[in-house]
């Protein structure tokens, strides 16, 4: 009796399944991984024995990639958070420091972006609000695929900028600061999260920067205002008032998902996941371009020397540090660069 049921409500089976493959997953990988190690053990045994070289060789290539799947692995049992498997919905806002820090803040976009893309996820635009002459003063991505939300939430914060303008005629060294801010795309189907219709402000207004006349002729755009919290969010990538509004609404549900999640901490942190200043002490992350080149991560200690590769996307090392010392507990406190 209990099956057709199961099956008669096809969002709460999938939700369901879902999170079975949470559990079956990790498990099944840890069980062929051994299978695996069992076999490379005997076959370097083997192989000591006979005095076999090339296959020493091969071997030794062998185990880098079961200890690439390791750490896989590693990072898969780490991200059991309720919402770590889920999409993201990404936004940043640059700081004070007008179109150097309204820069930085597309710098940033342009990284993560990259960043997706070497993940095999998809993006799409959802806000945007351009610099008077260059850069993003803020911008909305939705990221899609599987585990997003968990990798990306090690980015949730501020992050600061050193370098030589090329706003500056006088080629002085600027510090400028961008915020990440990171939510779980939560579905319709979540039931867990609840938004009555009175306590819901809705406002149309034209979309801005490029999208054709349709778009900026008309009132698209929607912006959402939750009165019982205070939280803002708004789209405008769609062509239709509708889709901006589904959009609105599915970031406004992430919003209220970390704010349930982190319900004893101050309310706008916990919803954005960063400090409330944007400014010097509150950096979780620091790139120098000038006097030298350094990308370091004062909660992890974790840093690059190579910042081209950093801003094309390559931060892999900064999330897998983040995550692990989350999990370990040895993250640090977040401090300004010296």
């Amino acid at each position: 009796m209990s099956e057709p049921d199961f099956w008669a409500e096809p969002a709460r089976a999938e939700r369901i399944t879902k999170q079975l493959r949470v559990v079956t997953g990790p498990l099944e990988a840890y069980q062929r991984l051994a299978s695996a190690v069992g076999e490379w053990a005997d076959l370097v045994q083997l192989a000591i024995q006979e005095g076999d070289q090339d296959l020493l060789k091969s071997l030794d290539r062998d185990s880098e990639s079961m200890l690439k799947e390791l750490r896989a692995l590693e990072l898969t049992l780490i991200l059991q958070g309720p919402y770590d498997r889920e999409s993201a919905l990404l936004t940043l806002h640059a700081g004070a420091g007008g179109t150097e820090a309204q820069d930085w803040a597309e710098m940033l976009l342009r990284m993560y972006l990259r960043w997706a893309e070497s993940r095999g996820f998809s993006t799409r635009l959802i806000d945007q609000l351009p610099g008077e002459e260059a850069g993003l003063k803020s911008v909305s991505v939705e990221v899609r695929g599987e585990n997003a939300f968990g990798f990306l939430r090690a980015e949730r914060g501020v992050h600061r900028l050193v370098r030589i303008s090329p706003f500056d005629a006088s080629g002085r060294r600027h510090t400028s600061f961008a915020s990440v801010e990171v939510i779980p795309d939560i579905e319709q189907e979540d039931d867990t999260i609840e938004i009555r219709p009175e306590d819901l402000r809705v406002d149309t207004f034209r979309a801005s920067g490029a999208g054709g006349q349709h778009i900026n002729k008309t009132e698209s755009a929607v912006r959402l205002t939750h009165l019982p919290t205070g939280i803002v969010v708004a789209c405008q990538s769609e062509r239709s008032q509708h889709s901006n509004r589904e959009t609105a609404m599915k970031m406004l549900r992430g919003k209220l998902a970390e704010l349930k999640e982190r319900e004893w901490e101050q309310k706008m942190a916990e919803v954005r996941g960063i400090q409330t200043d944007i400014g010097w002490g509150s950096q979780i992350r620091s790139y120098v371009f000038q006097p030298y080149t350094i990308v370091r991560d004062h909660r992890t200690r974790f840093e690059m020397g190579n910042v081209q590769a950093v801003m094309d996307g390559d931060i892999d090392g900064f999330i897998e540090a983040y995550l692990q010392g989350e999990a370990r507990g040895s993250l640090m406190p977040e401090e300004a660069d010296s």
